[in-house]
């Protein structure tokens, strides 16, 4: 039968490749105004006093401190780890239970330093704008972002205002004006193929995604299903508890990955004694990263068939530390590590049958690739 292409996508504006833990307020304020001390250095407390003396206009003090607070989390060199303000972290973690109000896409940082968007949600505000996969965001409302996490923050509002992104599409730049709207992420989409194959799509590691695949794997096995293929394309990661979940229900009890820290101490993610007898085999592309590569590589290392391109290789794990003013800390913490101990961050997974989806075809190769070597 003809297949044809399927939007994998997630419809987040800035997942940005979470892999995240949240834990609670356990840190303090780094700065304090007006003293503006760092480490025993007053030279932030001099630079106020002569912007007090000297700048013309006037000045949110706020900001400032706020940007200093950025900066010096900025210096460490890691994308994936910043400092968020009250009100972006409250954006963000309203990411974590699928339900924002927001443009419908997903977007990455990639290996130039561009903000790449990965996928566009079907019907969402992004795809009437004319916004494609593939396009690049160069700014939001006229202003231009280094991280992420805040551009993302920028991207999402209150439903029916409007936000402008410039963006560069073919090689051309152009300003999209879309209206924001309520979106409401199903992280888990399933359905029966012609041939009695069962697939089952996971566009991101949310609340509930483990719930949610268990009750998708159970309507595949009530449907007599002579096989499955679990689709991770483009699916940027999210939290490792639900990630883990999921792969508990393909493997025996055993390691689902490794996890080490700076102190090179590690430890595991287990999965427990029972699992479907369903042959399976797994899609992941440059998309699938963080707890998608997690779950990928330990199906690999368990000897599943890994159909697709390399995944985009994002093996660090990132805790968010909530600060006494509501504020938040992200930092990466650790590494992880397939169950044979291979290292996947800025390597990725290697499929076992690599293939790649011909974009000017309406087929999609790798799925039929998929159901190919399940018949």
């Amino acid at each position: 039968m003809q297949i044809k292409k399927r939007n994998f996508i997630l419809i987040l504006a800035g997942v940005f490749f979470a892999g995240a833990i949240v834990m609670g307020a356990i840190c303090a304020t780094m700065i304090q105004s007006p003293g503006l001390y760092m480490n025993g250095d007053e030279k932030l407390a001099q630079i106020k006093a002569n912007i007090d003396k000297y700048y013309l206009n006037d000045y949110d003090e706020q900001k400032l401190i706020d940007s200093a607070y950025e900066g010096y989390v900025n210096g460490l060199g890691d994308p994936y780890s910043v400092y968020m303000t009250k009100e972006v972290y409250e954006s963000w973690l309203a990411t974590s239970t699928g339900n924002y109000s927001g443009v419908g896409i997903t977007f990455s940082e990639n290996e130039k330093g561009q903000f790449e968007i990965i996928s566009v949600n079907p019907d969402s505000p992004a795809e009437k704008g004319g916004i494609k996969p593939g396009d690049f965001i160069l700014e939001v409302d006229g202003k231009t972002y280094t991280d992420a996490d805040i551009m993302a923050t920028a991207i999402r509002g209150k439903k029916g205002t409007d936000v402008t992104l410039k963006i560069s599409q073919d090689g051309k730049e152009k300003d999209v004006t879309v209206t924001r709207d309520d979106i409401n992420i199903q992280s888990v989409t399933w359905e029966m193929l012609d041939d009695g194959i069962g697939y089952i799509q996971i566009s991101s590691f949310i609340e509930n995604t483990g719930k949610d695949f268990s009750d998708a794997l159970d309507q595949v096995e009530a449907k007599n299903a002579k096989g499955l293929i679990l689709d991770l394309r483009n699916n940027g990661g999210g939290l490792v508890d639900q990630c883990v979940e999921v792969a508990d229900e393909f493997l025996d009890e055993g390691v689902v990955c490794y996890v080490t820290d700076k102190n090179g101490n590690t430890e595991t993610y287990d999965a427990y004694d029972g699992k479907t007898k369903l042959p399976t085999i797994v899609l992941i592309n440059e998309g699938s990263a963080s707890s998608s590569e997690i779950l990928a590589g330990a199906l690999k290392d368990n000897g599943f068939e890994i159909v697709g391109t390399k995944s985009f290789g994002k093996g660090i794990i990132q805790t968010t530390l909530e600060m006494d003013d509501g504020s938040a800390l992200k930092l990466t913490i650790m590494q992880y590590l397939s169950p044979d101990k291979n290292v996947i961050h800025e390597k990725g997974i290697k499929p076992t049958v690599k293939i790649k989806d011909k974009e000017k075809t309406e087929e999609d190769e790798q799925l039929e690739k998929a159901e190919e070597l399940l018949q």
